[in-house]
């Protein structure tokens, strides 16, 4: 996947919004004012962040030299990923999902419950 491709990805989970509280070019989504993910690019390669269990961040690093503890981010709750071809789309695709999912749960529960109800629980934690 590329960076348009992972912003798009980003946007069509349930009330994604982007946001761009930094610079225009460090993009930030969040479902009910909560990140759970960045894009930026360096040298023309695009980069995420992508929140995760501390268990599984250390696996996903272990499995995938494009995985490295967050940069700029709490170490052992993200990730981040070079967005350079090595991992398969659907598996980024479920780091995003798991990373949106994990936000989600920390909601307060009227949020994380509107949420369930109106999308249901198996779009929000896909």
């Amino acid at each position: 996947m590329n960076g348009e491709e992972v912003r798009k990805y980003f946007l069509s989970r349930p009330e994604a919004i982007e946001d761009f509280p930094f610079r225009f070019d460090i993009h930030v989504f969040k479902v009910r004012k909560k990140w759970f993910g960045t894009l930026s690019y360096r040298d023309h390669t695009a980069y995420i962040n992508l929140k995760c269990d501390p268990e599984e961040a250390m696996v996903l690093r272990d499995v995938f030299d494009a995985v490295r503890p967050g940069y700029h981010m709490n170490k052992a709750h993200w990730n981040t990923v070079t967005l350079d071809g090595s991992i398969p789309t659907g598996e980024i695709e479920r780091m995003i999902d798991r990373s949106y999912g994990l936000v989600v749960r920390k909601l307060k529960k009227t949020e994380r419950t509107a949420l369930e109800i109106k999308y249901g629980s198996e779009e929000v934690y896909r």
